[in-house]
């Protein structure tokens, strides 16, 4: 199901990365999530082209495991048992700097707690991620800016996380996630902390960058986030409780 060389194809499977455009941006290709076999083995693709699956919904009571499938997922802690594959790289498989590697390329992280810097603007908290890139700083500022914008907080660059409402805090925190331009957003608890109007705000944005072609696995205990997901994966102690697709449900009416 996956080729045990392929990790060899550059540096964290690099030459499987999304290409770039002519502008020197990767296509919004999206990860999708394909199946998951005696709850061990989850597999994933980078398609060349869109698919429609690629808002996915992780849910469960505290204690169920949500928290720990993502940090597995995001390479941050290792399985008990059987691999993670995601575009064709055992993940788990890769020495620490090649783990990291894929992270950094292939993964955007949204906490529940924000984690901003609290001495860093809102743009100075987005750049971060640009640290080790080799590009000019104005350059780097620029695309900080872009993503502010597109969360729509681009009046609000210059000010610090204490001056910033929570709402607005966690959406520098997507847009920290964004800057890099990675194939696959991690978000834990994104709506944790927030209040039912802010929520219903960041979940319109996160839908918004998923029909904009962004790829978001979500993890939440909130039952009224589920309307936003396209697939929704529950868990419950540990065990994959029931894996259901919007796209399935609606062709099984249509055939009932």
């Amino acid at each position: 199901m996956t080729d045990r060389n392929a990790k060899k194809d550059c540096r964290c499977g690099g030459n499987r990365r999304a290409p770039r455009g002519d502008d020197g941006r990767r296509s919004r290709n999206r990860v999708q999530p394909e199946k998951m076999v005696d709850d061990r083995l989850l597999i994933a693709t980078l398609p060349r082209v869109q698919s429609i699956l690629g808002r996915e919904g992780v849910m469960g009571p505290s204690g169920s495991g949500k928290s720990t499938f993502l940090s597995i997922l995001g390479g941050l802690c290792g399985p008990s048992a059987g691999r993670v594959v995601i575009d064709g790289i055992d993940i788990h498989a890769l020495s620490g700097e090649k783990l990291a590697d894929f992270r950094r390329e292939y993964l955007g992280f949204v906490f529940q707690s924000f984690n901003l810097v609290p001495y860093l603007s809102a743009l100075e908290n987005v750049m971060l991620p640009l640290a080790i890139k080799r590009m000019p700083t104005p350059q780097k500022r620029d695309r900080a800016r872009e993503v502010l914008a597109k969360v729509g907080l681009e009046h609000r660059a210059t000010h610090l996380p204490s001056q910033l409402s929570g709402g607005e805090q966690e959406r520098v925190a997507i847009a920290r996630a964004l800057v890099n331009e990675p194939p696959l957003i991690l978000a834990d608890e994104p709506t944790g902390s927030l209040d039912s109007t802010t929520s219903k705000e960041i979940m319109d944005l996160l839908a918004h960058l998923n029909q904009e072609g962004q790829t978001i696995v979500m993890v939440t205990h909130n039952q009224e986030n589920t309307e936003y997901f396209q697939r929704t994966i529950s868990l419950r102690d540990g065990q994959v409780d029931s894996d259901r697709s919007v796209y399935t449900a609606t062709r099984a009416a249509a055939a009932g």
